[in-house]
């Protein structure tokens, strides 16, 4: 008898065109049927030092075929689970970008994560520099939310010379909309684009804010008590989060970061403690890493973490 999978083409992960996963593309935002639908928000215009982000989703996509061998779900033998079975997955391409006008193109990646969120689907945002959670976080409007952050830096920078929608900024964006109930700011280290009376604000505004090496130890377990359990989650993740010695295709590395497992096994934590409803990964810059281990490295995570999401909700 003969796999299931060893019928038709091979398809090859080299082989094909790149959406995310080799999964499904869906043109059509009105016809979104999944369990996780990917939107790329290529969107770099808030950062402040090396540009690059904007190819983010597009390296994302391109690494994540890595991944699809046309198995049936990613057995994994730790847990003895065989995750994403069954698991829906739809890429609907990317949110329109109008070079140089922010409020547009943030405009536009919020009907993108809208209509995700119609669709009874869990939005799942290729950035794009981390201003493209401004948008992202205004679409749960109504639907009461923790943030969880994975970063090297706060993100809580009020206004910059007059700038609001920055990559510095999304995390003080989402602290003042009602419904983002609280935030665990997570990996947080060494010198960061926010100062100190914004680390004294994000405290104020509800914020608890942990290091990589607090986190350690804290360990997991330790670092999963801190953070509200039974609520929703919206999980914010910058790759310069992890480590540059793993991650160094990012617009703003910083020594000192996670690496992968502690990232994972965190994640995994909070697919058991409560519920993931979207997720955006962010600061992908692909040009500083010519090996490719960035990319390689937000697609796992991203798929790993899709998987434990469906088969903890089980």
């Amino acid at each position: 008898m003969t796999n299931s999978y060893d019928t038709g083409r091979l398809n090859l992960p080299f082989v094909g065109i790149s959406t995310f996963g080799k999964n499904p593309y869906q043109p059509d935002w009105g016809k979104i049927d999944a369990d996780f639908a990917i939107l790329g928000a290529p969107f770099d215009f808030g950062t402040q030092w090396r540009a690059g982000a904007r190819f983010g989703p597009r390296g994302i996509r391109e690494a994540s075929t890595l991944f699809s061998f046309g198995h049936a779900g990613a057995y994994d033998h730790e847990d003895d689970v065989t995750y994403l079975a069954g698991v829906r997955i739809v890429d609907i391409g990317d949110a329109d970008i109008v070079h140089t006008d922010t409020e547009t193109s943030h405009a536009n990646i919020e009907a993108g994560v809208r209509a995700i969120l119609a669709a009874g689907a869990v939005p799942v945002v290729l950035g794009g520099d981390h201003s493209i959670n401004i948008p992202c976080i205004r679409a749960f409007t109504g639907r009461p939310l923790h943030i969880v952050q994975i970063d090297a830096h706060l993100d809580f920078v009020d206004v910059r010379h007059g700038v609001r929608h920055g990559h510095g900024n999304p995390m003080r964006r989402a602290a003042e909309q009602d419904h983002v109930t609280g935030l665990s700011q997570l990996g947080i280290r060494n010198v960061s684009s926010t100062a100190k009376d914004g680390y004294d604000a994000a405290r104020a505004m509800g914020s608890d804010i942990l290091s990589v090496r607090q986190i350690r130890k804290l360990g997991v377990e330790g670092t999963l008590a801190r953070i509200p359990k039974g609520v929703d989650y919206y999980l914010t993740l910058d790759i310069d989060g992890f480590d540059p010695s793993i991650a160094p295709g990012t617009g703003t590395p910083s020594h000192g970061g996670f690496l992968y497992y502690e990232v994972l096994e965190l994640i995994d934590g909070l697919t058991k403690q409560g519920n993931i409803i979207g997720i955006d990964l962010v600061e992908v810059a692909p040009d500083y890493d010519h090996t490719g281990t960035t990319t390689i490295l937000a697609a796992q995570i991203l798929l790993n973490t899709l998987g434990r999401i469906a088969h903890n909700r089980r």
